[in-house]
């Protein structure tokens, strides 16, 4: 392997630790994602338990309210009747009512503040989870394509296993080609000089150069006699 291969599969090695250290963003993305949901929830939950009080609060003081509607009738009643022992009852028990209910009421007016900004700040958190995952989803699709960009890269300059090796075979089958060519043109210079015989060919290579000096002598002497034998072409004038 050159000096070059080495260096590759080195860079490639040190190159794939770093990788390997590293966090999957999609995973990084998602668990970020899932935490806001949770967070979301539990504002959820938060928010209903306080509107759930809130509205609780809301039924006890319409009830006081209407006790202390009644206890003003049944004040007036027993006045009418001359009770006025039964009217004064009346009237203590309306003056518990009154500070009931303004128990409630206070209650209520600090709780429906904090209500306010439980809904203002789950309107808003939804809001930003929604924005996160349209942003999760672009990031992933952004990771995706720069990861296999980064494959094709790797596939293309070598750097990839699976086809890091694909020069050296081009190039060693390129180097056996010119070898057998080189072999091939040997074996024929040493069969034209005898080096090298037909193993179906019993002659020796003296036998074998005579016959072939023969056929050409032969061939020359037949052309010798088509010329011969052919009517001469006419001279040209002077």
């Amino acid at each position: 392997m050159s000096i070059f291969g080495r260096v590759a599969d080195l860079f490639q090695a040190k190159t794939h630790k770093l990788l390997d250290s590293l966090e999957d963003p999609n995973d990084t993305l998602e668990l970020s994602y899932e935490k806001m949901i949770v967070g979301l929830q539990d504002t959820k939950r938060h928010l209903a338990d306080v509107v759930a009080q809130q509205q609780s609060l809301k039924r006890q003081i319409a009830t006081v309210e209407a006790e202390i509607d009644q206890t003003s009738v049944d004040a007036r009643d027993a006045v009418v009747q001359g009770r006025d022992d039964l009217a004064r009852a009346s009237l203590v028990h309306k003056q518990d009512a009154m500070a009931k209910r303004e128990v409630l009421v206070n209650a209520l007016g600090t709780i429906t503040p904090q209500a306010d900004k439980l809904m203002s700040y789950e309107r808003k958190l939804a809001a930003r989870i929604e924005q996160f995952r349209t942003e999760k989803e672009v990031m992933k699709t952004t990771f995706a394509a720069a990861q296999a960009q980064v494959k094709v890269t790797e596939s293309l300059t070598g750097l990839d296993n699976r086809l890091g090796g694909t020069s050296d075979a081009l190039r060693r089958a390129q180097e056996k080609v010119h070898g057998m060519r080189d072999r091939a043109d040997a074996l024929e210079g040493m069969v034209e000089r005898g080096q090298l015989t037909d193993q179906s060919d019993p002659r020796t290579a003296t036998q074998r150069e005579l016959a072939v000096m023969r056929a050409t002598n032969a061939v020359d002497d037949e052309l010798a006699q088509l010329k011969a034998a052919a009517p001469k072409a006419l001279e040209p004038p002077h």
